[in-house]
């Protein structure tokens, strides 16, 4: 059975920097969670980020250009972001892991769109940094709201 990745606080766990989930209810989501299929993970608490913590956008930048050392997060967490990164992408080689579900928006998990950097909850096309690392090593990423692309790529994956 073919696992995918999941940002946990999609699976309900209470790990978003404000200490809350974004709970997320789709049969297609429950049946994968039956199966035994996803493999939650939060790249930020899996760096040592606390919860709740202060809220972090990419400054100067995507995800891809904190991975190539040419913008930052915030306060400059960017070294927790990219441990993170690096840990999900581990999780998805032990697991040979191909599609990853992660949270639109976050500067880890973002997958089309993130804040720019401003923290006015203006959004700019982009990925965060464990979206742009993944998709670098062969994973897809869709977002919460692209389950059925997602399931697609699932099965396009086991023909």
């Amino acid at each position: 059975m073919e696992k995918l990745l999941i940002s946990a606080c999609l699976l309900g766990q209470p790990v978003r920097y404000d200490g809350g989930a974004k709970a997320l209810h789709d049969p297609t989501l429950e049946r994968w969670r039956r199966e035994g299929c996803l493999i939650a993970a939060c790249p930020e608490v899996q760096a040592g980020m606390s919860t709740p913590r202060p809220p972090a956008e990419i400054q100067g930048g995507t995800g891809a250009a904190v991975l190539d050392g040419t913008a930052r997060d915030g306060e400059d967490v960017s070294q927790a972001f990219l441990s993170g990164a690096e840990q999900a992408l581990a999780l998805c080689q032990q697991h040979d892991i191909r599609v990853a579900i992660l949270t639109e928006a976050s500067p880890s998990c973002g997958s089309r769109t993130l804040s720019d950097g401003s923290f006015t909850g203006h959004r700019v096309p982009g990925q965060g940094v464990t979206a742009a690392l993944l998709e670098r090593h062969g994973v897809r990423v869709f977002s919460q709201f692209e389950l059925k692309q997602a399931e697609r790529a699932l099965q396009d994956s086991r023909a």
